[in-house]
């Protein structure tokens, strides 16, 4: 029995780990139509982008969901290295697949979400934990591989009498075609938050708002985010994909100097 896979979509009571971004919020809306009930389950971990939480509580809002916000603010010191955690280290700009989007991975932060999801999901007899790790992010976070999913599914399976199985209905799909998805849902896009910065709006230069500007586009979805930074010219690479051409970008508008740091161009 594989564990962890794209196990298709069946109607049911699941646990989803709710961020509040362009992901998590595709991932719910998509199971609520697919007729599941779904719990909603975010976290406070200190991250340095917690206006997500503002987000994920104004989305689920009007959809009269159960929604619980687990505060595990005293584990944050527990959590150095990563840009989302640490203060002192900087939120790397430029794009997503980049060598220094790691270090924006919070240390082992998907067994840590998934465990307390899991958990939840046996106390309320649920019979799933689903989350939206997607195409584009092996590449980056760790804990979204194939291969550690498998094994913490495995893990979930055997940790109560009661079975929970994991979810990724996600696992094979682009950033692309979520945002595709999220238009024919009606996804709230303006409420979502992706920004890897504290806000109070997306700076549009970090590797998640980059990512996001570029599924919308590619999806031909209007993009109601507004960002605090002017829009990225976008080239093709010789991969086919869409990438920032950072000096045709500054020429449309003035980036600080403390913005150029992490996009190849002097700061």
């Amino acid at each position: 029995m594989r564990h962890g896979a794209d196990i298709p979509v069946q109607s049911g009571k699941t646990v989803v780990t709710f961020s509040g971004g362009l992901d998590s919020t595709t991932l719910l809306y998509h199971l609520l139509r697919e007729g599941y009930e779904v719990l909603a389950l975010s976290v406070d971990y200190g991250q340095r982008h917690r206006v997500e939480l503002e987000c994920a509580a104004k989305i689920i809002a009007p959809l009269g969901i159960r929604h619980e916000t687990a505060d595990l603010r005293s584990i944050s010191n527990l959590l150095g290295g990563s840009s989302q955690t640490d203060d002192s280290v900087e939120v790397p700009l430029g794009h997503y697949e980049a060598e220094s989007m790691k270090q924006t991975v919070v240390p082992n932060r998907n067994m840590i979400l998934l465990s307390l999801a899991a958990a939840w999901a046996i106390g309320e007899k649920a019979d799933s934990v689903a989350y939206a790790a997607h195409a584009g992010d092996h590449a980056i976070y760790p804990d979204c591989r194939s291969e550690f999913a498998e094994a913490l599914g495995g893990a979930i399976a055997l940790a109560d009498w009661h079975e929970v199985k994991l979810l990724r209905p996600f696992v094979d799909k682009t950033k692309t075609e979520i945002a595709r998805l999220a238009g024919e849902l009606g996804v709230p896009l303006e409420r979502t938050w992706s920004c890897y910065q504290e806000g109070p709006i997306h700076c549009g230069a970090c590797g998640t708002c980059i990512e996001r500007r570029e599924a919308l586009l590619l999806a031909g979805i209007d993009d109601p985010t507004e960002y605090d930074s002017f829009a990225p010219a976008l080239m093709r690479d010789e991969s086919g994909s869409f990438t920032i051409d950072w000096e045709k970008t500054i020429e449309g508008g003035e980036m600080p100097p403390e913005r150029r740091q992490g996009t190849g161009e002097p700061a």
